[in-house]
């Protein structure tokens, strides 16, 4: 009888050890409860430069530095960078192509060619990509305050 509760014991905590890796909170704990598909922010933000939003996507890259940002797929061979407010949190780098809720401001912002060639080098792209960039980027932007890791 003591040999079956403890296996019973471990096969419980092995499921929750399992569960746990499934989904994974940063920053401020959020829900999944009212995110719009990353697909259609653009068409929600409309003429605005800057919105709340809550917005679910598939993770395209994520810097290999230390997790300090990521674009997520909006659609149309398309991404979105997604950054994390005050540098105060980071996400796990080996998320690319799990799904992600994040909770935050969505924006319209010009990137500078600095910022993108730093962009470039965290993702680990070659020298002479990164020389290739010379012009400044106007994109759909992301600052969240919370994000979960799906699947």
């Amino acid at each position: 009888m003591k040999t079956f509760l403890i296996t019973s014991f471990l096969v419980a905590a092995s499921f929750g050890v399992f569960a746990q890796g499934e989904i994974s909170y940063h920053g401020k704990k959020i829900t999944d409860n009212g995110a719009i598909p990353a697909t259609q922010l653009a068409t929600k933000m409309g003429d605005k430069t800057e919105i709340p939003a809550k917005v679910e996507g598939t993770v395209e890259s994520v810097c290999k530095v230390k997790g300090c940002w990521m674009n997520v797929k909006t659609g149309d061979g398309q991404t979105m960078r997604v950054t994390f407010k005050d540098y105060g949190f980071f996400v796990p780098k080996d998320i690319v192509g799990k799904t992600v809720v994040v909770e935050g401001t969505a924006e319209t912002t010009t990137t500078p060619v600095a910022d993108l060639r730093h962009f470039a080098k965290d993702a680990g792209k070659s020298q002479e990509e990164i020389e290739k960039i010379t012009e400044p980027e106007k994109a759909l932007t992301f600052v969240a305050d919370g994000v979960i890791v799906k699947r």
